[in-house]
């Protein structure tokens, strides 16, 4: 399969290696190649685009960008590129602003979510939430004592999360379907959630796992 991963920060680079080390052609998208030079080189068999071209060039879109500019970078991406494609939404809408007592700041309110805001925007993409509620070290295959974490996504399409589902699989991740894009309001959360045990104990070693 070809993979476009727009972004250029770690969460980004992480999901483009996992791509690759799970035999799938790679292209990550940024504004600025320089920031990709050094992992561009251990990954040579990736290519580095700009959104637009690597958006075209992806059978499955992953958006790792910081949630303040998701917005922008799809439309950078373009209406075109997206029509029709599976978009790994792993965007949080994390504020510019420190957390309060491990806390993170959102942009959004209880009842709207940045996933909601990008499907809206590009009702032709579809948009499945993913990635968003760990950190990027133990989103590819991670190794937990109590075995397989669960990843929660949402979304309006059901063969897009079918594609999406497959790719948590083969990352070695459970699949909990929460739903239609309104779900993102309480999966986006989860970021906040996750990260309170790092912020106030410096402990990132953990996913959240549903339980029946």
């Amino acid at each position: 399969m070809k993979v476009a991963v727009l972004g250029s920060g770690v969460v980004a680079q992480t999901l483009g290696a996992g791509f690759l080390a799970h035999g799938h052609e790679v292209a990550l998208g940024t504004r600025d190649p320089k920031k990709l030079e050094s992992w561009n080189t251990e990954h040579s068999a990736a290519r580095v685009l700009g959104f637009e071209e690597a958006a075209a060039f992806g059978d499955l879109i992953v958006l790792a960008v910081k949630g303040t500019a998701a917005l922008d970078a799809v439309k950078l991406a373009g209406t075109a590129a997206l029509a029709e494609k599976t978009v790994i939404d792993a965007t949080n809408p994390i504020a510019d602003a420190p957390p309060v007592n491990g806390v993170l700041q959102f942009f959004t309110g209880p009842n709207d979510s940045l996933m909601e805001t990008l499907q809206k925007h590009f009702p032709s993409a579809r948009f499945v939430k993913a990635f968003n509620s760990v950190g990027s070290a133990l989103m590819v295959n991670p190794s937990l004592p109590g075995g397989k974490p669960s990843m929660f996504i949402c979304g309006n399409d059901s063969d897009a999360k079918a594609q999406v589902a497959e790719v948590l699989a083969q990352f070695g991740w459970e699949t909990e379907d929460m739903g239609a894009v309104e779900a993102a309001r309480a999966i986006e959360p989860l970021c906040m959630l996750w990260c309170i045990p790092g912020f106030r104990s410096n402990d990132w070693a953990h996913a959240f796992k549903l339980l029946r």
